[in-house]
């Protein structure tokens, strides 16, 4: 049997910045993700890509360090990986559902 190399990965960077411009850090890590050419979803609290493992790692470094460059001390990064070897995984096999109801009113 064939192994399937597609993941879906959610991350969050928290950079530790002296300034206050929390938002334009992380920002920088939102570029780096949306210049890898990889399907990807930006969330309220994370980022969530699909595509081969190893090169979606590399993107999260690369996030991470664009978080340093951009000023940050130090960043800390959580990381959720979803991999089903036998298929593969999808963000549309998770969500998509839920994108065909209606909103539902704020409370």
């Amino acid at each position: 049997m064939e192994k399937s190399n597609q993941v879906t990965v959610s991350f969050s960077v928290v950079p530790h910045i002296k300034s206050d411009d929390l938002y334009g850090v992380i920002d920088r890590a939102i570029e780096v993700v949306q210049n890898a050419g990889v399907r990807y979803e930006v969330g309220a609290m994370e980022t969530t890509m699909e595509g081969d493992l190893d090169e979606l790692l590399g993107i999260i470094k690369k996030a991470q360090d664009a978080c340093v460059q951009a000023g940050a001390i130090d960043v800390i990064t959580s990381i959720k990986i979803h991999y089903r070897p036998s298929t593969g995984v999808t963000m549309d096999e998770k969500i998509a559902k839920y994108r065909e109801q209606a909103p539902q009113p704020v409370r």
